[in-house]
């Protein structure tokens, strides 16, 4: 980062607000002194004089093509909390999907909102590949029934749930028991009625994951994945997590060669995208909750 110094007028905000310490107060000015920084920005947010420059941040990441987004910052308690959660309430997992393509503009930026969520550490390396178009997506759930259809041959052997009950804590008996069956007819749908009960029919796919070296990718990931799913909502677009692709990734790693992910990059996430069906009239309940407390008295 840098400071102009004939901008700064000494208030000290930056320096109160720098997580790692960087910045300290020379002669009444802010000085870089620290030799971290997390790239947060926090000091450039809070500078009422436009002194500093964090060289880390891209001022076109958050550029959009799809719409047009105001470049200003919304105050705590600015928002209208109501209508937020009337929009996180509304928002439900699509399982019908309809032909027309998403536009590339529309899925680039629902990627750039991903990335206003938060990370560990300020990170951000988390990662995006996206499908685009239904031809790609049908490939790439052919592959991933390929691995099922595996899986399934695998558990119709009772001497390998056997094995797995000694030595993998019976995870191939309990795959058989819960997934065997719907998996097998959902492979022979896809297989002889072209029947797409793994995404629905989506014209478009994107799969979150994360660079090596993030401290705490997951996370990371499924917060951006959060961002997509309610932008999605407001675009009018369907969303649903798909997440026997992720399983299907994590045990064959040539589905993500397949399509352009490295081997060792981890896949987190998978959500189908499109217009969805179905037409909802009311949102959604939930089970009842009991918060768990604790007080230190």
């Amino acid at each position: 980062m840098s400071i102009d110094e004939s901008r700064c007028i000494g208030c000290g905000r930056c320096v109160s607000v720098c997580p790692s310490d960087t910045l300290v107060m020379e002669a009444g000015k802010a000085k870089v002194a620290g030799p971290y920084s997390l790239g947060c920005g926090h000091c450039v947010a809070v500078c009422p004089e436009d002194a500093i420059e964090v060289n880390y941040v891209d001022h076109d990441a958050l550029a959009f093509e799809s719409f047009q987004c105001e470049d200003r910052y919304v105050k705590p308690g600015e928002y209208d909390v109501a209508g937020l959660v009337a929009l996180m309430k509304s928002r439900r997992s699509s399982r019908d999907f309809g032909p027309e393509e998403v536009p590339l503009a529309v899925l680039n930026d629902l990627v750039r909102i991903g990335t206003t969520a938060p990370s560990g550490t300020n990170s951000q390396l988390w990662t995006f590949t996206v499908i685009p178009d239904r031809e790609s997506v049908r490939a790439f759930g052919g592959r991933v029934g390929r691995f099922f259809e595996g899986l399934n041959r695998m558990a119709e052997n009772p001497v390998a749930r056997g094995w797995s009950k000694v030595f993998m804590k019976d995870m191939l008996g309990q795959y058989y028991r819960e997934y065997y069956e719907s998996v097998k007819e959902g492979i022979r749908q896809f297989r002889e009625e072209g029947r797409d009960r793994l995404f629905f029919n989506a014209p478009a796919v994107i799969l979150v994951g994360s660079e090596k070296g993030a401290s705490c990718p997951a996370e990371d990931a499924l917060l951006a994945t959060q961002n997509i799913l309610l932008a999605a909502h407001a675009m009018g677009l369907g969303t649903c997590l798909i997440g026997f692709a992720v399983e299907a990734m994590k045990n064959d790693k040539g589905i993500k060669e397949f399509v352009g992910i490295p081997r060792k990059e981890p896949v987190y996430s998978v959500i189908a995208i499109g217009h969805a069906r179905e037409k909802y009239l009311k949102p959604g309940g939930r089970r009842k909750l009991t918060p768990r407390y604790f007080t230190a008295k």
